[in-house]
């Protein structure tokens, strides 16, 4: 800070912070705002009291995500009406869902911008720009020109395929304020995917909001397994993950991809929201529980060492303590890799907020811990067996847990949602993609040794697990960690 309090710049440079809420998507348009930015010649800084303009990119999905929202408003707006911050500006769901009601409710925000209007931050970064620039989301398709910068380093990106939905799920809101599903060409997309990867990206995740439908809303023969056989070619890429597939029935050629294709990862995120058919069909899902079954089945038999990560909605109107058992034994019979939780939530213009048989929320608490006590031993077992496994793991750099660790993924473990492994011994660089050998797992995560360059491990530290014979032969002197 200066002198008379007014935030600094970087010799001469105008400052700016951003914070991102909310999911993937979000992170992406926030990343085109950074990209925006860059250009207008602004510096990105750490700490909000060190910027001269803040942007705060909301979710208005469910109510946590918007009392979040709201919360972190409030916050920078402190700073804004104590003069260490200039401009404040408000982005995406939240201010395009309740426009009127924030620009009534909150004087201390300078701009808001809607869910699809990142590229006129530029506008308001150049001066003399209306307060309210919220748009039509439909006016709006993600393009590969597009600016846009990294937020978590250069070696891992969600990619956005398509914007919008055009499902009707009863407890959702997004077609609401996303607009109806609009599928970027393949080609537009394969040339950001290359062009992330010229910039150092191993890994690329595709997102949207149905994944699955994909080049539906198109004229051309768009789908989704032609833009992935498309983005897997792309020379330098390493790992492509798919995000948010309906559950519905993948296309052959789909399988084949994530069954053979070396760089076509064989995950699959799926949320399947419930598994009993009355609540399915309140859910307006489409389909019922013996389907569901069927799709797991399916993918299992059609998909080798397939790691599979879903989602399901407890305490939506109506859940009885039978459907929630049915819910309970799908889940125990599935044995799924990856599982998320989220407690129900009324949400206005929805058509599971005007149901009636509310859940309690004590009840959908209740529920929600024994759900996850149900999935927690069957993700303890499946960790457990890959002690004494090799993976290729994507080293991100130094742990969370201990700066004397790396930190890194291996491919069945999504950034973000899934864990880590924790590098224990061994040395590399952040994007590498390495051998690695686990020695320990809990719940959710990995402890591993880094395979050195010539194939050989470091030895295992006092009280680790013994290794087979045959790796114990193979070890090299121990390696002392650094991060280089």
């Amino acid at each position: 800070m200066n002198a008379d309090g007014k935030p600094s710049t970087l010799r001469g440079v105008r400052t700016i912070h951003f914070i991102s809420l909310g999911c993937p998507k979000n992170r992406v348009d926030t990343e085109v705002m950074l990209g925006v930015s860059d250009e207008r010649g602004f510096a990105l800084v750490e700490r909000p009291e060190d910027a001269q303009v803040i942007v705060i990119n909301t979710c208005g999905f469910i109510d946590a995500a918007k009392e979040e929202s709201v919360n972190t408003i409030l916050e920078m707006g402190a700073l804004r009406e104590s003069g260490s911050c200039e401009k404040l500006v408000v982005a995406g769901c939240l201010s395009q869902r309740y426009p009127e009601e924030l620009a009534r409710e909150m004087p201390e925000v300078d701009h808001f911008l809607g869910s699809s209007d990142m590229l006129k931050l530029a506008d308001v970064l150049a001066e003399g720009a209306p307060r309210m620039l919220v748009g039509n989301p439909a006016e709006h398709t993600m393009r590969a020109t597009d600016p846009r910068r990294l937020s978590q380093g250069a070696h891992s990106a969600y990619v956005k395929i398509a914007e919008g939905c055009n499902r009707s799920c009863a407890f959702c809101t997004i077609p609401s304020f996303r607009g109806k599903q609009r599928s970027r060409p393949i080609g537009d997309v394969v040339d950001e995917v290359r062009r992330l990867v010229d910039q150092g990206a191993v890994e690329i995740n595709l997102i949207s909001q149905d994944t699955i439908a994909y080049g539906r809303d198109r004229a051309d023969d768009a789908d989704l397994t032609r833009l992935v056989e498309r983005i897997a070619d792309v020379e330098g890429l390493r790992w492509l993950r798919l995000f948010y597939l309906y559950p519905e029935t993948l296309k052959d050629g789909l399988y084949t991809l994530l069954a053979e294709h070396p760089r076509v990862l064989p995950y699959v995120d799926m949320p399947l929201q419930h598994a009993s058919d009355a609540m399915l069909r309140r859910m307006k899902r489409g389909h019922g529980g013996a389907r569901l079954r069927r799709v797991v089945e399916r993918l299992r038999d059609r998909v080798p060492d397939l790691v599979f990560r879903t989602a399901f909605i407890v305490g939506h109107p109506g859940e009885t303590e039978a459907d929630f058992e049915e819910l309970l034994d799908f889940v125990r019979w599935a044995r799924f890799d990856r599982v998320g939780v989220f407690r129900y939530s009324v949400e206005e213009g929805t058509a599971s907020g005007a149901m009636g048989g509310l859940v309690e929320p004590k009840v959908i608490a209740s529920r929600h811990r024994r759900l996850m006590a149900a999935q927690r031993p069957i993700s303890r077992e499946r960790m457990q067996a890959m002690l004494g496994a090799s993976v290729e793991v994507l080293v991100e750099g130094v742990s969370e847990e201990s700066d004397l660790l790396l930190q890194g993924r291996w491919w069945g473990q999504a950034p973000e949602v899934d864990g880590h492994v924790l590098l224990a011994n061994g040395s590399a660089r952040p994007g590498e993609l390495r051998q690695a050998y686990v020695t320990h797992a809990a719940d959710y995560d990995l402890v591993a040794d880094l395979y050195a360059p010539d194939g050989s491990l470091p030895e295992p530290p006092p009280g680790a697990e013994d290794r087979p014979p045959a790796r114990r032969a193979e070890a090299a002197p121990k390696m002392r960690l650094r991060v280089v």
